[in-house]
């Protein structure tokens, strides 16, 4: 009969791995999710334009700081009004308008017309929202390349 002589010592430690606790934070995880969230807001920021296209004058005119989203009426150069992404009739204008506006008489609000557009229909349009109540007209144009 054999019998083993030796100590005990290390016996206990051999079946189970002692595990360190990791005192740094992992942040590849959190880059890869910003990275993610930066390419789907890099994709989706040039969509969220106003949807009608039109061909605007060219002009020199510097942009107008602005804090809210303005309300947009675009008039192409057929005639058509259209507010926002939606076509209007002509006399559905100001109460489609008042709508989306609400009370805020004080809000800004584009005007976008086709190089090509009637002058009678656009100044008609301006009146008609001018005579509303809404003071914060703007025309918008493109500006020029030089």
């Amino acid at each position: 009969m054999a019998i083993g002589i030796g100590s005990r010592r290390g016996a206990g430690k051999r079946g189970r791995r002692s595990r360190r606790l990791m005192g740094e934070i992992n942040v590849t995880p959190f880059v890869d999710v910003m990275l993610v969230l930066l390419i789907i807001f890099m994709v989706a920021a040039p969509l969220l334009t106003v949807g009608v296209p039109v061909d605007l004058p060219k002009t020199e005119a510097k942009s107008l700081p602005s804090e809210q989203e303005p309300l947009t009426v675009t008039i192409l150069a057929n005639g058509q009004v259209y507010l926002q992404n939606e076509v209007v009739a002509y006399d559905q204008l100001l109460p489609r308008l008042t709508a989306l506006a609400g009370e805020g008489y004080d809000r800004r609000i584009f005007i976008r017309a086709a190089e090509k557009a009637p002058y009678g229909i656009v100044m008609q349009v301006m009146a008609r929202v001018n005579s509303a109540g809404y003071r914060n007209l703007g025309l918008v144009t493109d500006t020029v390349e030089q």
